[in-house]
């Protein structure tokens, strides 16, 4: 009798002992995976997942959009009405400008006349991974390079692919426009510094992965939320219908 109580006594101390070895492990396990990803969140923000994500290089939704979407972004390129012209989906908050506000712009290139413009919008880029999302303003070099819309400096950034850049927030905060391959900027320019609509930001250059026998500035409007950083993903408007219909 007494041996059958200490094997069932036995028994028993193994089934507790698995028991506290599998919610030790699955203890561990939870605060590995808690740390873990505390540092994934960490990096979101580092310089290299910046480099990765932000706007002037990757819009939302690009590198995945399928032929159908393609046919979809072509169709609202053609259409009469310029608010259409989107490139992307919005997928977030973000919400399109007013066609009144973003008539008010100039051709952020001095001496540029609208018919010298051409909608390179929709090209395709990287063997047809993205778009491009923003138009090629042909200039020569040192050409003056003006804001298109008032706003404030949020960032001035180099970089690989688009060289000296500027990204300027408009007044609601909502709308990003990107300025790259400049040649230089204009002295004095600063984040935080606000910008009216035709003050000089810099000169047309090649830096960045512009070819070199062809200057010209990269201009791109990318409409956002008040909330988002400068280097997070955007919804991309064209420039084009905007600025080719002004006046000669």
């Amino acid at each position: 009798m007494f041996e059958g109580l200490k094997a069932a006594k036995a028994k028993t101390l193994g089934i507790v002992d698995r028991l506290l070895t599998i919610i030790i492990t699955a203890t561990i396990t939870s605060m590995v995976w808690i740390v873990a990803g505390g540092s994934l969140l960490d990096l979101a923000g580092s310089d290299s997942q910046i480099e990765k994500t932000r706007p002037g290089q990757v819009s939302q939704g690009d590198t995945d959009m399928t032929e159908e979407d393609r046919v979809v972004a072509s169709e609202q390129s053609s259409t009469d009405n310029p608010a259409k012209r989107v490139a992307t989906a919005n997928k977030d908050d973000a919400t399109m400008p007013s066609d009144r506000e973003l008539s008010q712009m100039v051709i952020p290139v001095l001496n540029i006349r609208p018919s010298e413009l051409t909608d390179s919008f929709l090209a395709e880029r990287d063997g047809g991974a993205r778009l491009h999302e923003a138009i090629d303003i042909m200039a020569p070099k040192g050409t003056s390079v003006i804001a298109a819309a008032p706003g404030t400096i949020e960032k001035i950034y180099q970089s690989e692919t688009g060289g000296n850049s500027l990204y300027i927030r408009s007044a609601d905060k909502e709308t990003i426009f990107y300025y790259a391959h400049l040649d230089k900027y204009a002295p004095g320019l600063k984040e935080g510094q606000k910008v009216r609509r035709g003050q000089r930001l810099g000169e047309v250059g090649t830096t960045g992965n512009a070819a070199p026998d062809a200057p010209h500035l990269h201009f791109a409007i990318m409409r956002t939320t008040e909330e988002a950083e400068w280097w997070e993903p955007t919804n991309a408007i064209n420039p084009f219908p905007y600025l080719s219909r002004q006046q000669d």
